[in-house]
């Protein structure tokens, strides 16, 4: 592991378990078991680690989603795929998802204009996947595309406020549940 990814890990598991502002790069460092230099090599500041925590999932669940959303899969298929990937993969690291949904009003106010920027950028992609089986007749019509999405998003970006990995539904069935939700809600 690198050192820039000891960082990370160490910080997600402080920001999660005593929150953002409580923990120090002191501490961060000890659990990383690296310098401060070695951390303020990648990260000027704790704002900077919590930005990329966000960050690097977004890039990596968009880079799911455009590879699901450019298949040759059924539009329902597709939008069926994506739903439950997003849900997976903030599962898989719910952590990091948590604490960045719990901490986002503490980034200095140039990171979060990026972070909805790039968060919009995902939603509105598919969104017009929606639009898209709502122009087609794959789903109906009557209901905005965009209210459909912000229900659902909204719904998925609050997962860390109640799943819990030792509960009775393992991700991947929160995910199929999730995803057959939005498909029925869209059922013509």
């Amino acid at each position: 592991m690198t050192v820039r990814e000891k960082v990370v890990r160490a910080a997600v598991r402080l920001f999660a378990e005593k929150g953002f502002e409580a923990t120090t790069v002191r501490e961060i460092v000890e659990v990383a078991g690296v310098t401060k230099g070695g951390l303020y090599h990648y990260f000027e500041s704790k704002d900077d680690l919590l930005f990329e925590i966000y960050a690097a999932m977004l890039r990596m669940q968009t880079r799911r989603m455009e590879t699901i959303a450019e298949s040759d899969l059924p539009l329902a298929e597709r939008l069926h795929a994506i739903i439950a990937d997003v849900v997976v993969t903030s599962i898989a690291d719910l952590d990091a998802a948590t604490v960045f949904f719990q901490s986002f009003p503490l980034l200095e106010k140039s990171k979060q204009v990026q972070v909805r920027a790039e968060r919009r950028t995902y939603h509105e992609r598919v969104r017009d996947l929606v639009s898209e089986g709502q122009r087609t007749g794959v789903f109906r019509a009557d209901v905005p595309a965009d209210l459909v999405i912000n229900y659902h998003f909204g719904a998925i970006h609050r997962l860390g406020m109640w799943y819990h990995v030792e509960g009775e539904l393992s991700g991947e069935q929160v995910a199929g549940h999730f995803a057959d939700l939005m498909l029925r809600s869209l059922r013509p």
